[in-house]
């Protein structure tokens, strides 16, 4: 088992020089005038009284204010070269912490491969003793809204993303570390169950963070599909995570594995603490704000915009589809782990591959759909994705009936080929909703609308896995009988079509008020361009006059 895993007012100044000489002709020849960028500055709605400043536009442009306009020609070009050389603000701090950050979050699945085996082999948990463990671990991730609400009201130190990345992490090292040091920690099941609710909510509270650092980036340098991104890096610590994870099964204990993940936590931990959050260019507090609004305030206000957010149907009508998808399902991961590695004898380095298999999909997956699955109707794809969920639930049907070895394939081959498919396209499917709502989350909401979208995905995924309990309960699976396991997989199959008869709550297309933004955006960027041009003219006239005030 896996874990789960704008519009502002541009402040121009016009330029209205006290001078009666200067004045915008016509006749102005502009033919040997190099072109000044021009661009708006985007003002802090949190900054109160705040002059306006030259600050630098996420695509590198320069503000003109009047204080410019006494500012040598070289000066400014030079000061727009620097800013055009360097891209988006804070591009490779973000892709340094949410990177590896992301990566760190697939990279789970090195020492969970682990923790299922030293759970099945070592202590000898019944398959519905395992999975309830391992429903259990998921509790502290429900409580993501909660840890959404904290980081988008409250700032540490100035910071309300990075710190929070620091504290998940923290909690992370204090989790795995006793399991890799302390043997009673592994022996005993309560100290066990301890140490992975700590990890997992080390994990939540990262995780959080880092949907809405990547969510408030893109918003504000204009990026989109960032989430896609983020899903590839999740992928390839996957693929890793699962690849080194089975090799080391077969020659070391799993203590190995935890004290290995514990060390690339501490290192996480080092290179996120270099990290400033102002270095990424996101809005900051002022401190009249600070001192003037209290906690009760700022956690009334973002539970109001979270309410106004959910209550909008474009909002709403997803993710109710999206959960409902996830908890009709009754998981059996429980049983059919127990099952493989029970009764098939399947070694570790094979559980292994076939979810490096499946990672590898699942990245190729995130790329073709970054390319051009985005250009396909949400509706038809999701429609697709989940038919092809419904019937790779029957694989697991074919592995225990052993159809599979009728036509001549090896317990081995097809389950590094197809364990792990249904898994996959699970997750996949959630890539569309992400950036369906972190395309229509208000400013200001980031964690609150993304940590809300996944502690639902968590919650769904915790009512699927009490469902297949009582599944395997009510039909007899136990670990000595695996008879009935082939109706419970059917009983899936059925079960996983039923959300395809309310697809129709999933967009067929883009929102409405999305595409409005946009055009309201282009127009104002029209509208900017003109204004730019203007300046320009009156820059122009406005250095002539100087000149020529100086002849004389």
């Amino acid at each position: 088992m896996i874990p789960l895993s704008i519009a502002s007012r541009s402040p121009v100044t016009k330029l209205s020089p006290d001078n009666p000489k200067i004045q915008i002709s016509s006749s102005t020849k502009l033919s040997h005038l190099k072109p000044v960028p021009c661009s708006f500055h985007r003002k802090n709605p949190n900054t109160i009284n705040n002059p306006a400043k030259s600050k630098t536009h996420p695509f590198g442009s320069v503000l003109i204010t009047p204080d410019h306009v006494s500012h040598k020609k070289g000066k400014i070009n030079r000061g727009y070269e620097e800013r055009r050389d360097s891209g988006h603000v804070g591009s490779q701090q973000m892709l340094a912490l949410c990177g590896f950050g992301y990566w760190m979050q697939g990279f789970r699945s090195f020492p969970w491969l682990a923790l299922n085996f030293h759970m099945a082999h070592n202590l000898n948990l019944h398959p519905s003793q395992l999975q309830l463990l391992q429903i259990s671990g998921n509790l502290p991730m429900v409580a993501k809204p909660l840890y959404g609400l904290l980081s988008d009201a409250f700032y540490i130190g100035g910071a309300h993303r990075v710190p929070y990345i620091l504290m998940g992490v923290f909690l992370q090292v204090l989790g795995w570390g006793p399991l890799a040091l302390i043997p009673v920690a592994r022996e005993a099941l309560p100290i066990l169950i301890s140490c992975i609710l700590i990890s997992n909510l080390g994990a939540s509270i990262t995780e959080v963070a880092n949907d809405a650092l990547v969510t408030e980036y893109g918003q504000k340098n204009r990026i989109g599909g960032l989430q896609s991104y983020a899903f590839m890096a999740l992928a390839v610590g996957g693929i890793l995570g699962n690849l080194l994870g089975g090799c080391f099964l077969q020659k070391t204990p799993p203590k190995t594995m935890f004290l290995v993940f514990s060390v690339l936590l501490s290192l996480q931990l080092a290179t996120s603490s270099i990290v400033r959050e102002k270095s990424l260019g996101l809005l900051e507090p002022s401190n009249h704000n600070l001192v003037k609004t209290s906690i009760w305030e700022n956690t009334r206000k973002q539970l109001s915009d979270l309410k106004t957010a959910l209550n909008e149907d474009s909002i709403s009508h997803p993710l109710t589809w999206i959960v409902a998808s996830i908890a009709t399902v009754p998981v059996l991961s429980g049983s059919i782990f127990c099952y493989q590695t029970q009764c098939l004898h399947l070694d570790p380095s094979i559980i292994g591959t076939s979810r490096v298999i499946g990672q590898v999909m699942l990245l190729s997956m995130t790329v073709l759909y970054d390319r051009y699955w985005k250009e396909v109707p949400m509706r038809k794809l999701v429609g697709a994705v989940q038919f092809l969920y419904a019937s790779s639930l029957l694989l697991d049907f074919v592995l225990v009936r052993q159809i599979n070895l009728k036509l001549g394939i090896s317990n081995e081959v097809f389950a590094c080929c197809f364990s792990g498919l249904a898994e996959i396209l699970a997750q996949f499917k959630l890539l569309p909703f992400s950036m369906l709502l972190a395309s229509l989350c208000p400013q200001g909401c980031e964690g609150s609308l993304t940590s809300f979208l996944a502690s639902s995905l968590c919650l769904s995924s915790i009512v699927s896995g009490f469902l297949g309990v009582g599944l395997a309960s009510l039909i007899g699976i136990t670990s000595g009988d695996y008879s009935s396991l082939p109706m419970g997989i059917l009983i899936q199959f059925f079960a996983a079509l039923l959300p395809l008869g309310w697809i129709h709550r999933v967009p067929m297309s883009e929102p409405i008020v999305e595409k409005e933004r946009k055009q309201g955006m282009s127009k104002r960027t029209r509208k900017n361009r003109r204004v730019g041009r203007v300046l320009i003219g009156s820059i122009y006239v406005y250095r002539r006059e100087r000149e020529s005030d100086s002849q004389r």
